[in-house]
């Protein structure tokens, strides 16, 4: 996918019907993916050039320092180089303000189109613990089984908490151990019981099965879904 620079709308030649055929030309590209159901990293990707849109739009100060400057002088005496801000040209204010304003809204619209699959795809996930789960739950084991029911791929996660804006954020780390065939022999239950047997720097694991009758790319789809619907699982049945 090609990518968007973080001030691709203020870098270069400022003009509205480039930009927009650059804007354009980016967003198809997402929908072509969200078209094949792959929702990741393209919604994350595109949410981010909006908030940093918006950041732009409401925080004046800010574009005032980040936006890009032009030479003007050069003070040969304390070798200091002048700058003249390009924001101080209005009629260049006017046609960033017209580039951001049309960005926006596309952008929103294709990252309603991505929420949709995204929705649709976590009302068809279920969540259920294998066993009794132990009372440290930031680390274990996550089984997902899609629309398939061939495979069931295991993870081992980890739960993470960040700051920021001054608030606390649960995130989650995943790492693919295997794959086990599904069967009357490999049931979830022996499937934990394989692990713990295997794996022995999780003794007593929290195990999670995440099931849906969904065929969906599993990395760029099923897995980053069922991942944040692990985290409000967790969290919601902690409280």
């Amino acid at each position: 996918m090609k990518a968007l620079s973080e001030t691709w709308f203020a870098e270069g030649f400022i003009d509205f019907e480039l930009k927009k055929y650059t804007l354009l030309a980016y967003l198809q590209e997402i929908n072509r993916y969200f078209n094949e159901n792959k929702l990741y990293p393209q919604l994350s990707d595109v949410i981010f050039h909006y908030n940093n849109l918006l950041a732009f739009k409401e925080n004046k100060q800010f574009l005032r320092q980040q936006f890009p400057k032009q030479l003007t002088a050069v003070n040969l005496e304390r070798l200091q180089l002048l700058y003249e801000q390009m924001i101080a040209d209005d009629e260049m204010m006017e046609e960033l303000e017209s580039i951001m304003q049309f960005a926006l809204l596309k952008m929103n619209r294709t990252i309603k189109e991505g929420a949709e699959i995204y929705d649709f795809v976590e009302e068809k996930l279920n969540i259920m613990p294998v066993g009794i789960i132990p009372l440290d739950i930031q680390e274990g084991y996550m089984l997902l089984c899609d629309g398939k029911f061939s495979d069931t791929e295991v993870y081992q996660y980890r739960l993470t908490i960040f700051e920021r804006h001054d608030e606390k954020y649960r995130g989650i780390h995943t790492k693919h151990i295997g794959t086990y065939i599904r069967s009357l022999a490999h049931t979830y239950q022996s499937i934990k019981s394989d692990l713990i047997r295997h794996r022995r720097e999780l003794p007593n694991p929290a195990v999670y099965t995440i099931q849906t009758e969904l065929v969906f790319p599993v990395q760029e789809t099923l897995l980053p879904v069922a991942k944040r619907c692990l985290v409000k699982y967790i969290t919601a049945n902690r409280a």
